[in-house]
């Protein structure tokens, strides 16, 4: 598939729309309430090129587009939050992660085997005492005569038990700041490594979320990716773009509530005539409509800004920030439109109130997010 036309995008769009409405609508409800991760769907997704998206087609990746990229996780996001926020993780955090930051050798032997989904690859940098604050990591890696030694923990890691890589940042030089902390990437299968708790989630119950353990695992040299001490700003840079996949993920709930709400206000009737008939609800509409817009055109301006090379701090913080707030907004007054019916889950609408939520906190807060925008816009 070309990707410097504008067709190419539609034909991208539509193929996952047709997807997500085919084979994955029809079972959202039985695996959110299940917490289901549904394996075969997702290496179909695979076969599909969604879990290689932004990687050259030379490593066995689609080769496409930040653009295309928003555009996909806009579609499964309006259909099942779990399975775009999968496809997220193991694009923006992991896998792209490797591909920039690892050796040519360590590219071969791992992107083309995630890029194909052959394997799913988690990305750990949160830990109990470092969240907003990822410079207060604990895990250590210590040089040994084999490579390095592992000890720690992560915490809400997706992929953690069904993954079969991890990108880990670790502090190398004790007690320094954040440029102590460096970048390693770990076989899910290495001795020593376990997966811990199991997040009972709210909401995006089909992604799967658990924490990782560390102990006493022996890496090779080539574990390190990068150079030492650059792991916090190798995550920061990730982070970057992966903010761009939350924002795009989030667009797509809030235009699946919208969707929904609309196609009941239609047919739901009162006093004789179609709810829609009635001025306070269309001023609802309106607005959630105007925010789904909104989000979409940030969210595309900063895919853009991305695919042309220029630095997106900014637009992905802004682009996060509102396209996730916009996400709850419209989500709850999709839940306030379908009234009784908007909190029983034999409705849509709910479940697109309980993911939105995540959106907000995953891959840096809100607050995070308008500290970061603070900053760029007052120059530091």
């Amino acid at each position: 598939m070309r990707t410097d036309n504008p067709e190419s995008l539609i034909e991208c769009r539509d193929m996952v729309r047709d997807f997500a409405r085919t084979e994955i609508a029809p079972h959202v409800r039985e695996w959110d309430e299940k917490a289901y991760f549904p394996k075969d769907t997702v290496r179909r997704m695979g076969g599909l090129g969604l879990l290689g998206i932004l990687i050259p087609e030379a490593y066995g990746g689609a080769g496409l587009t930040y653009a295309h990229y928003a555009a996909i996780l806009e579609e499964l996001g309006a259909v099942e939050g779990g399975l775009a926020l999968t496809v997220a993780a193991h694009n923006s955090l992991c896998t792209n992660h490797i591909f920039v930051y690892g050796s040519e050798e360590v590219r071969k032997a791992w992107v083309p085997r995630l890029a194909s989904g052959e394997i799913l690859g988690a990305w750990g940098l949160t830990e109990a005492e470092a969240g907003s604050d990822a410079g207060g990591t604990k895990t250590t890696a210590v040089r040994n005569d084999k490579g390095w030694v592992l000890n720690g923990s992560k915490n809400f890691i997706t992929h953690a038990s069904v993954g079969g890589v991890v990108v880990a940042m670790a502090r190398t030089k004790p007690g320094s700041d954040h440029h102590g902390i460096s970048a390693f990437l770990v076989p899910l299968d290495t001795p020593g490594v376990s997966v811990g708790k199991h997040e009972d989630k709210v909401g995006m119950r089909v992604s799967d979320t658990a924490s990782l353990v560390f102990e006493d695992c022996q890496l090779g040299a080539n574990a390190l990716l990068g150079n030492e001490g650059d792991g916090f700003i190798q995550a920061m840079e990730i982070l970057d773009g992966g903010r761009i996949s939350i924002a795009a993920l989030s667009v797509g709930i809030a235009r699946g509530a919208l969707d929904a709400a609309l196609a009941y206000a239609k047919e739901r009737r009162q006093f004789g005539k179609p709810i829609a008939a009635f001025q306070g609800l269309r001023f609802m509409l309106a607005d959630m409509a105007t925010d789904v817009a909104a989000a979409r055109l940030l969210t595309e301006r900063s895919a853009e800004d991305k695919d042309a090379g220029r630095k997106t701090t900014l637009i992905s913080s802004q682009a996060k920030l509102y396209a996730s707030e916009a996400a709850v907004r419209v989500a709850e007054k999709a839940v306030q439109i379908l009234g009784g019916y908007g909190y029983c889950k034999d409705y849509p609408v709910e479940k697109f109130w309980r993911d939105a939520k995540l959106c907000t906190i995953g891959e840096g807060t809100s607050e995070i997010q308008r500290l970061v925008i603070a900053r760029e816009v007052l120059g530091g």
